[in-house]
């Protein structure tokens, strides 16, 4: 009986403290950015970072320009944004990389660093995202990305702290303090 409580004790403590996750960081993923070269997350440790899927054909869109003001503020030693550009939302994305390319240019002067055209659900769910989505994984919580433009904010550790969704912009009140550490 007494083995079996600590059985117990075992089980609900390994799950409380997120011991049952894969270990895994965001810095244990590679991807590639819009022009196809190798990006090793590993490169961006001791930085906060906002992870975003984009499209350029959204109501969202326009997070572009607050996307790179705040990027142009903070943007450094301590603080980074990456986008990664998904058509998983009615097709909002359609283009290809160098398209997506041009129209960040173009049209909002992006400068942060944008990855590859990638899935941010379903069954071809790029590995990031699954990590960012699972608690198996991430060893945090579980979520689900509902539209484009839904930000994850990484700790200087590599380590998943938060989700913001869509309709709060970039530069909101609680994205800036978790940036300048208030």
């Amino acid at each position: 009986m007494q083995k079996h409580i600590v059985i117990l004790y075992v089980l609900i403590f390994s799950t409380m403290t997120g011991m049952t996750q894969t270990g895994k960081t965001f810095y244990d993923f590679k991807v590639k950015t819009l022009e196809g070269d190798n990006f090793d997350l590993a490169s961006l440790k001791g930085k906060k970072v906002m992870v975003v899927n984009t499209a350029s054909k959204c109501g969202f869109t326009p997070q572009y320009a607050d996307l790179e003001k705040l990027y142009l503020k903070y943007g450094g030693d301590k603080f980074t944004i990456i986008g990664f550009p998904a058509n998983n939302f009615l097709h909002q994305e359609p283009g290809s990389n160098k398209d997506i390319r041009q129209f960040c240019t173009r049209e909002y002067g992006v400068t942060f660093p944008m990855m590859e055209k990638i899935s941010v659900k379903g069954r071809d769910m790029a590995p990031l995202y699954q990590w960012l989505t699972r608690k198996s994984e991430n060893g945090v919580l579980d979520s689900e990305v509902k539209w484009n433009f839904q930000k994850y904010l990484i700790d200087e550790n590599g380590k998943l702290v938060k989700v913001i969704l869509s309709k709060e912009k970039p530069d909101s009140e609680e994205i800036v303090n978790w940036i300048e550490g208030k």
